[in-house]
Parts: C-alpha cells; sequence; structure tokens
C-alpha cells in the first residue's frame, strides 16, 4: 500500500496528481495528516484528483480512519485517508477492437498505449 504524507504546505494539486497516479496504477492510496492544516490541503488534493480521474471511470471513495504514530519519540495520533476506487482494483488500459473480424493467428488488437501520440 503507498502512503502519501501530507503537510499544511504541500502544495494540493501537487499531492492531487501523486493520488491520481496511485489510484490508476494500483486502485488504492492511504494518505496521513497530522494537524488540521494539513487535513485541510489532503481534502483539497483529494477533491483535485478525483476531478483528474473521473473520465477515466475512476470514482474515489474515502475512508477516514486514526493511526497512532511516533514521531521523535513522541506518541502522536495521525488521520489516515485510504482512497480508493469504488469499483476496485487497478485500471488496465483499454483494449482497441476494430470492426473487422479477426482470424485464428492474426496479431493482437493493438492497445491504446499503442496508438497513443508522445507527449
Amino acid at each position: 500500500m503507498d502512503l502519501l504524507r501530507v503537510s499544511a504546505w504541500s502544495n494540493p494539486k501537487s499531492v492531487a496528481g501523486a493520488i491520481a497516479g496511485v489510484l490508476r496504477e494500483r486502485g488504492e492510496v492511504d494518505v496521513q495528516i497530522i494537524g488540521a492544516a494539513a487535513l485541510n490541503q489532503a481534502v483539497k488534493a483529494i477533491a483535485i484528483a478525483r476531478s483528474y480521474v473521473a473520465g477515466e471511470g475512476i470514482d474515489p471513495i474515502c475512508i477516514p480512519g486514526f493511526q497512532d504514530i511516533e514521531i521523535n519519540g513522541e506518541g502522536r495520533t495521525a488521520i489516515r485517508i485510504r482512497v480508493e476506487d469504488r469499483a476496485g482494483g487497478p485500471h488496465p488500459k483499454p483494449v482497441l477492437v476494430t470492426a473487422e473480424a479477426t482470424e485464428p493467428g492474426d496479431p493482437a488488437p493493438e492497445t491504446a498505449e499503442d496508438t497513443d501520440p508522445p507527449l
């Protein structure tokens, strides 16, 4: 499980990109927060990430919880938010299907990865 730590000074758009990337790859990510300002940044990032992945059929949900952690020998309680796709699981690239019928021995159909223009 990937863990993203968000602070009060984290850039919400940067965190959103990280959340969206992990959701695409693995289908779930944990976000760890300590403090109200960090929680604010994390919630903004999750909302932004939702807009990043919505067009791909990913519907993120949040499951909040508490986590006891130790920082510099001092016990603290962090908030940990599990962000996962409502449908669950990683999302493989779609396979493009052509209108032509395929015969045994024909090459495999192209994937979206094969047809995407270079960035």
